[in-house]
């Protein structure tokens, strides 16, 4: 039988890196034991713990996961970002390269499988290429692999929005520090030497299974972002959602939780106990 975790508990880890403490929010959802690996959600480029709102404790509690949700540096209730810090080209790769190992070592996490959405998704594909032998697979929804003229006029928008709007109050229900997560992502975004990050090449080195999904109304990118993906790494399975854009578990949970769950499980030896 699956005993489920009662209500998420936020809690808190102490981490230091690159010689600057970091103190990390996460929770644990769904099954308090489960026989596949943990599924870690990796929130979008202004999200956190709370962003997601109850999607990942609904996905793990419908199939028997246990799910690990977090905001990372900058974001929900973790450090934030000093506001004279700008993010580097390279942001996305430092997420992968050195906080997911130090963050998975420090919780006991081994070979989890990867959810990720938009620059979480990314995120996910760049650790999967750096340490395939770390992950059971990943599903990656909405990700980035190119910076298409798309994503830069919605972020210009997004922008806009920020200044001229109460956007700012709304972002601050889901952030300690509303400014530090929209001008973190928004500023480099919006770098001219960002336009050409580019991380196709490191996809070949993807081993494990991958579920790339996007849906066809997606404001901040082209299904060319989740084709490109299949091409560099052929064990890809495109799910493209109609009447969708870019954030499937709130225009099309129900599908996305279909096919991610499925993918996730047809993938995955369980662990019996």
């Amino acid at each position: 039988m699956t005993v489920m975790l009662h209500e998420p508990k936020t809690e808190f880890i102490d981490l230091t890196w690159r010689d600057k403490p970091l103190r990390m929010e996460y929770q644990w959802v769904g099954a308090a034991k489960s026989a596949y690996p943990v599924i870690v959600f990796l929130h979008e480029g202004l999200g956190s713990i709370a962003l997601w709102k109850d999607y990942p404790q609904r996905f793990c509690e419908a199939n028997g996961f246990t799910g690990l949700v977090f905001s990372r540096y900058g974001y929900g209730n973790s450090t934030p970002r000093p506001h004279d810090e700008r993010w580097p080209v390279s942001f996305m790769h430092a997420q992968a390269d050195e906080v997911l190992p130090m963050f998975f070592a420090a919780l006991g996490v081994h070979k989890p499988w990867l959810f990720g959405h938009s620059d979480g998704g990314s995120i996910a594909l760049l650790h999967a290429a750096h340490f395939p032998e770390s992950v059971s697979g990943i599903a990656v929804v909405a990700p980035h692999i190119l910076v298409e003229d798309v994503s830069i006029t919605s972020i210009e928008q997004a922008r806009e929005t920020y200044l001229s709007t109460d956007f700012p109050s709304k972002l601050g229900r889901y952030h300690a520090d509303a400014d530090s997560a929209f001008w973190g992502w928004n500023t480099i975004w919006l770098d001219p030497a960002f336009r050409s990050w580019n991380i196709e090449s490191e996809l070949p080195r993807i081993t494990c299974p991958v579920m790339a999904v996007q849906g066809e109304d997606d404001e901040y990118g082209t299904l060319e972002q989740i084709r490109g993906i299949q091409r560099k790494a052929p064990q890809t399975r495109l799910v493209i959602l109609p009447r969708c854009g870019h954030s499937p578990h709130r225009d099309q949970p129900e599908a996305l939780t279909k096919e991610v769950a499925q993918f996730i499980k047809s993938n995955t030896s369980v662990i019996r106990r």
